[in-house]
């Protein structure tokens, strides 16, 4: 008699969730067995999918812009397009040995809805298997500068929604820190950013601040909230941004203002676009 599957009484996974795609993302072991870390990034991806799930009832396209390994694109596949009549999630990725074990993965699954695309930034823009505009644009703990490199895709793309969670903003804290002594002699305000841990978590607040009033200036209304506890990731910021139309009147500006109050005017072309 065939023992049964012990991942069906694991009450983290959720009701048709496939047992072979989590064992093949390594998140269950083979025996069906889900460790402490694997837990953790388990439920960072169900929460996260709770946020998308209903921008995706209405959507046909999403692109998982920095895929990585493709955690979060097989995921909602699984949980959100498998069973539907349609509906695509491409995975852009800029390392080919990760974007053919996609594939292979997606073959295996008979997830034939799925397409991951071997491509830079500059690439995807114009890469002839994307259409002109699409649906919904994610990018799960996208490092440094490449969460604004989805945010440069989305809005090449004219995305109706974007859901973000950055990861490891150094970009600004490095030009804040290579022109500390500058601004110590001009502005007080720099105080702030003297200490070098102060210089890391002020900078990396700036950037995701100067992200949201980028997507605000382009007609989007924006929510910033918690992926999930501090006890599971420290990177924990989600960015969910929603066209609605007209752009705020005043958010290029205030980002233009922010740029010269904190010396890092050189990031203008990354953030007033």
């Amino acid at each position: 008699m065939k023992k049964p599957d012990n991942a069906a009484a694991i009450p983290e996974i959720r009701p048709g969730q496939s047992i072979e795609l989590l064992k093949e993302l390594h998140i269950l072991t083979r025996d069906g067995k889900l460790n402490q870390d694997t837990r953790r990034k388990l439920k960072q991806v169900y929460h996260l999918y709770r946020f998308i799930e209903p921008l995706l009832e209405r959507a046909e396209i999403l692109v998982d812009h920095g895929a990585g390994k493709s955690y979060l694109g097989f995921i909602l596949y699984d949980l959100c397009i498998k069973e539907r009549a349609s509906g695509e999630i491409v995975g852009i990725e800029s390392r080919p040995e990760l974007v053919e074990k996609s594939r292979e993965l997606a073959d295996r699954l008979g997830f034939q809805r799925m397409r991951f695309l071997a491509c830079t930034v500059e690439e995807s823009l114009t890469a002839a298997g994307l259409p002109v505009a699409v649906d919904v644009v994610t990018a799960l703990h996208a490092c440094n500068t490449a969460t604004d490199d989805a945010i440069r895709f989305a809005l090449t793309k004219n995305a109706r929604h974007i859901v973000l969670v950055p990861c490891c903003q150094a970009e600004v804290a490095a030009v804040m820190r290579a022109r500390k002594n500058d601004s110590l002699s001009q502005k007080p305000l720099s105080e702030l950013w003297r200490h070098p841990i102060h210089t890391r978590e002020l900078g990396s607040h700036l950037t995701n601040v100067l992200r949201c009033l980028l997507l605000e200036s382009h007609g989007y209304d924006v929510t910033v909230t918690e992926l999930v506890g501090w006890e599971h990731s420290m990177k924990n910021e989600l960015i969910i941004a929603s066209k609605r139309g007209a752009p705020r009147k005043n958010a290029r500006q205030r980002a233009e203002a922010i740029l010269r109050e904190f010396n890092i005017e050189e990031l203008a072309t990354r953030f007033t676009y």
